[in-house]
């Protein structure tokens, strides 16, 4: 079943509820988002990506993720 941006964000939104989310895409797999949130001031990319998927509850896990592809920005407020 193909998933869609506002699935997206609704998730990425559970799991960083005052961030500034955007998610970009309509093809049902390949999608961009940028998360900016405080969480992350202090972490490494890989640490504020890994809680990102973290939040995305499995959608992108193997070949039987619904989310094949994700182009992420990540980063705490300026």
């Amino acid at each position: 079943m193909p998933i869609d941006a506002v699935e997206i964000e609704n998730l990425l939104r559970e799991g960083f509820p005052d961030a500034e989310i955007t998610v970009q895409g309509d093809d049902g797999a390949h999608f961009a988002a940028m998360v900016i949130d405080e969480s992350f001031r202090g972490k490494n990319r890989v640490q504020q990506q890994r809680a990102v998927y973290a939040a995305l509850k499995g959608k992108m896990d193997g070949s039987n993720g619904e989310l094949h592809a994700l182009a992420l920005t990540t980063k705490a407020p300026d």
